[in-house]
């Protein structure tokens, strides 16, 4: 396979996404996609017009794109129900892109200039699938739900189990073609040789098992492009269609549907997005991201297909609809060739065959590849040995924080790696801080920090709580809690009843917090109502930076099912400053919700980057771990 490609800019794949669409909706039309997809001569038709807009060459070198254009290519043809075969010319580009003569190189002069049209049978050893035997240069026996076999002039073939793919001419006389409906639609053919000739390429089972894994990612990116044509127009149609005398859009369990359902499309095309980007910078690891990509697409894909069809109700499932074609597009693509078994097996292979196996690190780029390897560099002078196994050796709940190690990691400034360097931060990139926090994360590091209050008071702090409370958190000297919920009012923070009551050059706290984490720390960054009339509620809370030495307070911890702990925290006649109010007064549910959205991409990587160390440990007992029997718990398939 050749070399890495260098990738197109977004405006390029805009661009080309844009052109695909226009050319499809003027020669696809809606109307007429499903009669025309039995049409061997439409198809025909539509692939000149492609070839002629170059797509035909996608992959053959490393100029003329990677598989993240393919992807691009098939998402269109899916959306437009359009079975133009893309397919067979994305592996044909990559399986002989590299040849200077021979028959792979005859047959993509063929393919680029729009003589030949390329479908490929099975290259998985699947005899169900394929049962074609080769005796020399013959060929004999059958390929079935071959994929745009019915318009192809040429079929490639797996050569046996050794490895080899065979080029065999349609058009010669023992070979015969017919259509196979898969999920009542077209599009897919049984492909049948007797004692047909065949062009051998050698190459090896590798290769044919990465060509296969291509195939795979390629077919569910036309099955994504499906899935989001038909989820689109489900959510026009909840805007229109009225029941009960109201759009069904307004109803919750709508609502929750579609939402759903474009949390699954937008995992998939970032899943599948990745995994095309790791195979053309030829990453290491992109065996492994397109095996995640499979699973998750194939199964996520269905789901939404089945989702949006219940949406649509009984106009759904008449073929005068648009939908059924969709829905036989996504079932047929991700369930063809097995599935997303074998990708299953991949991951399992690679999580709990190989001793010390991790998932596997992310490409972050130059920057943040350098500063991930900066500070596991650090770390491995500063917070390992007996210093680690003595915090290690405490009791859970006193394993957040550690004071000597926060005072360390001060002095680097990475405690204010995102922060604008007038405030003394390094101002580095998502991407790095992302690195920072997956390294701190492996190394099981103690928590640092106080992110979303350091934001606060960055938007609108005065510049005398800047120089107060700025440098502290910087040198890892204060911990700041969060004092949000309450009793009654846990998920609605604008019903909150902490007061907070101005008393000369003071104002005084009453009430109470609940499920407060940082209990511990020296200050807690406080919403109180100030405005008990307010309309609507949250427009009477303000912000408050309160010293959790204050006369007035009392904390009760209470543990946790994970062994940490959490507060029950009264506030009685707590006095504080005045200036102890970040921002205006009445205006704290601007600070709040501002300084979380500034912080909330990375603390959802915290989260993942969590979770995923806990998985990582988990694979490292599951491969140590042996059942009643005496085998390893790691073969178990359904362990595995």
């Amino acid at each position: 396979m050749r070399d890495a490609v260098e990738s197109l800019g977004p405006e390029e794949r805009d661009l080309l996404r844009r052109s695909l669409r226009s050319l499809l909706e003027q020669h696809w039309p809606a109307a007429s996609a499903v009669g025309r997809t039995a049409q061997p001569d439409a198809i025909a038709a539509i692939w000149a017009e492609l070839v002629a807009l170059g797509v035909a060459a996608i992959g053959s070198t490393p100029d003329t794109g990677g598989l993240s254009e393919i992807a691009i290519v098939m998402e269109e043809l899916g959306r437009a129900a359009c079975p133009a075969p893309m397919l067979g010319a994305a592996l044909a580009n990559l399986a002989f892109g590299g040849e200077k003569n021979g028959p792979g190189a005859t047959l993509l002069g063929r393919l680029h200039g729009g003589a030949s049209r390329v479908c490929f049978g099975a290259l998985e050893t699947d005899r169900d699938a394929c049962s074609v035997a080769f005796n020399g240069s013959h060929a004999s026996g059958t390929a079935r739900f071959v994929d745009g076999a019915a318009a192809a002039t040429h079929v490639v073939l797996r050569a046996g189990l050794a490895g080899g793919l065979a080029i065999i001419d349609g058009a010669q006389p023992g070979v015969a073609i017919a259509a196979t409906r898969a999920l009542g639609g077209e599009g897919w053919c049984e492909v049948t040789l007797i004692d047909a000739a065949a062009e051998l390429c050698p190459t090896s089972a590798e290769f044919l098992a990465d060509l296969a894994r291509i195939a795979s990612i390629a077919r569910l990116a036309r099955a994504h492009g499906a899935a989001r044509r038909a989820f689109d127009m489900a959510v026009d149609y909840a805007r229109e269609r009225r029941q009960f005398g109201q759009p069904i859009g307004r109803f919750q369990a709508i609502q929750h549907k579609f939402a759903n359902g474009l949390i699954s499309l937008e995992g998939v095309r970032l899943t599948l997005q990745h995994a095309c980007s790791a195979f053309d910078r030829r990453s290491p690891h992109w065996r492994y991201f397109a095996a995640a990509a499979t699973t998750f697409a194939s199964a996520a894909l269905r789901q939404v297909s089945l989702e949006t069809h219940h949406a649509f109700g009984a106009i759904g499932y008449a073929e005068e609809h648009e939908a059924p074609r969709h829905f036989r597009r996504v079932h047929a693509d991700t369930l063809s060739s097995g599935g997303a078994s074998e990708a299953r097996r991949d991951l399992a292979a690679h999580l709990l065959d190989t001793p010390g196996a991790t998932l596997p690190e992310y490409d972050l780029g130059p920057a943040g590849n350098a500063f991930r390897h900066e500070v596991q560099t650090w770390l491995q002078r500063n917070w390992t040995g007996e210093r680690k196994a003595a915090f290690d050796r405490r009791p859970f709940k006193e394993r957040e924080f550690d004071a000597s190690f926060a005072r360390d990691l001060g002095r680097t400034g990475w405690l204010g790696l995102g922060w604008p360097v007038e405030y003394g931060g390094q101002a580095r990139t998502p991407l790095e801080q992302l690195a920072f926090i997956e390294v701190m994360e492996r190394a099981e590091a103690p928590r640092i920090g106080a992110a979303v209050q350091a934001n606060a008071l960055m938007m609108f702090g005065t510049p005398a709580q800047k120089a107060r409370y700025l440098p502290e958190i910087l040198a890892g000297d204060a911990m700041h809690g969060m004092g949000y919920s309450e009793p009654e009012s846990g998920s609605d923070l604008a019903a909150l009843r902490t007061s907070a009551v101005l008393d000369g050059d003071h104002w005084v706290i009453n009430g109470q917090k609940i499920w407060t984490t940082t209990w511990w720390g020296k200050y807690m960054f406080l919403a109180a109502r100030t405005d008990p009339a307010a309309k609507p509620q949250h427009a009477g809370i303000s912000m408050f930076i309160v010293p959790m030495d204050s006369d007035g307070i009392t904390i009760k911890p209470a543990a946790t099912m994970y062994d940490g702990s959490f507060a029950n925290i009264f506030y009685d006649d707590v006095r504080v400053p005045a200036d102890a109010l970040l921002g205006p007064v009445n205006g704290g549910w601007k600070v709040l919700t501002d300084a979380l959205a500034n912080e909330r991409g990375l603390i959802g990587g915290g989260i993942v980057l969590k979770v995923a160390h806990a998985f990582d440990l988990l694979c490292e007992d599951v491969r140590a771990m042996t059942g009643p029997d005496g085998r390893r718990l790691a073969d178990d398939p359904l362990v595995r």
